[in-house]
């Protein structure tokens, strides 16, 4: 509640008491007054611990307890150095004048009667609220950009790291510095450099809150970001909770494009960048001196290097981002330069033997090298976006080269081209794919669109008309790596999808495991029972391709048959007419 005089029913209430329809009636009081946020603790043994996870704004403590008492728990708030000073209002019907007093020595700040009068109870509550907010503002907030300060931040990280330390969390310091601050500032006067302090911190805070950024890099429930301005041109950036030191690269390097930004000041352009260090927990640092340290020597680098850019202070995890950016670069121009290639892998039929299609992969050739492994570039596309554009490449080359095996004898072959997530995002998904496929000018029935189950964890019901239009079009549909993700069979049967493709991490294991051949079975009954064929990948040898002929699976890939190949060599050895 720092800083929020004027909202001061968004504090955070606790209350200790061994009384629970005690907590129960002052609840109710101060909720005709607009407070909404409660701890009630009844067991006064577990009363610091609660008081450390929740960090209230005030503590309302019985003194009479078992086992600890209100006096002991009082001793111990006033101990704690991040308690010190917490408004502490005990609620006691006690009469006995030394027991108060002795409350008010321990560090109580206010004394309330049992049974609670409840427009006592709301006038003591919001006094001692609101002087609280006023003293923090003062204490804690910067008096321009209403950030918190380096006193807010030696408290606040102080506490992160050592609840990062408890429940082996991963977090990172970002120490973000304005270029040349010094200089811009006697250029263009104080009231201007306050003007592009002011502009800067709404930046920051504005990216901090991007939904976007957060769901985009980091995973963790409850993640948190939280800003500090500690003076002049420097802004503190503490990231809880993190998922990876990748996240972190990307959130800096978002920061520092919204800081490049121009920005208006007294009728004119100004253009500013940042150095940025960052130090991370516990790779890098395990406490707070020696991570604010680090933090602010990779700043220091960065800034003695030119400035514009962000630095870790690991170089271990700094040639990590170097590798990253170096490839996330090539990536963008990939495209451009022709270095994408298709391989192709046969769907066989079980029962036959014979070629039934082909799934397209996405191979990436880059400068003319060797091969980079899909698994080193794809997830990087995804993050970053680009496989939008890539995937739309993929559908239209998998396509054109389909309608050439057609036309060169090979009628009957189908194509698998894999959907990302990101493409059923994007706004222009159907019109794309309507566009891609016409201009190819394949037949939308030999043409096969895997997803994974993920594409339903977000808004289904959006998801599932996006497959029906895709039916309509003409075009099969078929789940990829099927039982690894979201699995709801009430939403299977109602997906207007032709095929299920059972992931290899169950095939990998028969017929030596028996609970994989258990998950395999209910699959491929489960899917006759629909009207849905069933594709098995990964298979090696003839003992699954046994066990799969068994249970009635209709086709399957792998390298039992043949590894994926480049288009001539896939005509050459199985489509071309000898």
């Amino acid at each position: 509640m720092k800083g929020q005089a004027s909202n001061i029913t968004d504090a955070i209430i606790m209350m200790v008491d061994d009384e629970p329809i005690t907590m129960e009636m002052v609840q109710v009081f101060l909720e005709e007054d607009g407070y909404t946020k409660f701890y009630l603790e009844h067991n006064s043994v577990q009363a610091m611990q609660t008081l450390e996870q929740i960090m209230p704004d005030v503590l309302l403590l019985d003194l009479v307890m078992p086992e600890v008492t209100g006096f002991d728990i009082l001793r111990e708030v006033r101990r704690h150095p991040k308690f010190k000073h917490l408004p502490i209002i005990i609620l006691t019907s006690s009469t006995d004048t030394d027991s108060k007093l002795r409350a008010l020595d321990l560090g109580a700040t206010d004394l309330l009667a049992k049974p609670v009068d409840q427009s006592e109870l709301r006038l003591r509550v919001r006094n001692t609220l609101t002087a609280k907010a006023y003293t923090d503002q003062l204490a804690y907030y910067d008096s321009l950009t209403k950030l918190p300060n380096k006193h807010m931040f030696r408290e606040h990280f102080d506490w992160a790291v050592k609840k990062a330390k408890r429940y082996s969390e991963d977090m990172a310091l970002m120490n973000i510095a304005i270029d040349d601050f010094g200089r811009i500032t006697a250029s263009i006067g104080l009231s201007g450099g306050d003007e592009v302090l002011l502009q800067i911190a709404g930046r920051i805070e504005q990216m901090v809150r991007n939904v976007d950024v957060l769901s985009y890099f980091v995973s963790k429930e409850n993640t948190s970001m939280n800003l500090f301005h500690t003076g002049g041109g420097t802004f503190l950036l503490l990231l809880e909770r993190l998922q990876n030191s990748a996240a972190v690269a990307t959130i800096a390097k978002r920061l520092l494009q919204a800081i490049r930004a121009p920005l208006q000041v007294a009728g004119s352009d100004l253009y500013l960048t940042a150095s940025v260090g960052i130090a991370t927990f516990p790779d890098e640092g395990r406490d707070c001196v020696n991570l604010q340290s680090l933090a602010n020597s990779a700043g220091e680098y960065v800034k003695k290097s030119g400035g514009d850019a962000f630095q870790f202070s690991s170089k271990a995890i700094n040639s990590l981002y170097e590798k990253r950016h170096s490839m996330e670069n090539g990536l963008r121009k990939a495209l451009e330069k022709n270095e994408f290639i298709l391989h192709y892998q046969p769907k066989v039929d079980i029962k036959t033997g014979f070629i039934r299609g082909v799934e397209a992969l996405l191979r990436w050739q880059k400068d003319g090298n060797s091969l980079v492994p899909p698994n080193d570039f794809i997830p990087l596309a995804e993050e970053t976006g680009l496989i939008v554009p890539i995937g739309n490449w993929v559908l239209f080359e998998a396509c054109s080269q389909l309608v050439r095996w057609h036309q060169s004898g090979s009628q009957s072959l189908s194509m698998n081209v894999n959907l990302s997530a990101k493409q059923f995002h994007d706004e222009h998904f159907l019109t794309e794919i309507k566009r891609l496929v016409d201009e190819s000018g394949v037949d939308p029935s030999f043409l096969t669109l895997e997803f994974t189950e993920s594409i339903l964890l977000d808004d289904i019901d959006s998801r599932i008309e996006q497959l029906q239009q895709l039916k309509n079009m003409g075009i099969r549909l078929s789940i990829d790596d099927f039982g690894t993700g979201y699995s709801s069979l009430s939403y299977l049967k109602n997906l207007p999808v032709d095929e299920l493709k059972i992931d290899r991490s169950f095939i990998s294991d028969i017929p030596e495991k028996s609970d994989s051949c258990a998950i395999v079975s209910v699959v491929i009954y489960l899917a006759e029972k629909l009207g849905l064929q069933t594709v098995a990948e990964g298979i090696e040898t003839k003992e699954q391709l046994r066990f799969l002929e068994k249970e009635q699976c209709h086709q399957f890939q792998g390298f039992l048959f043949s590894r994926p190949l480049p288009a001539h060599e896939l005509y050459e050895q199985f489509l071309r007419l000898k």
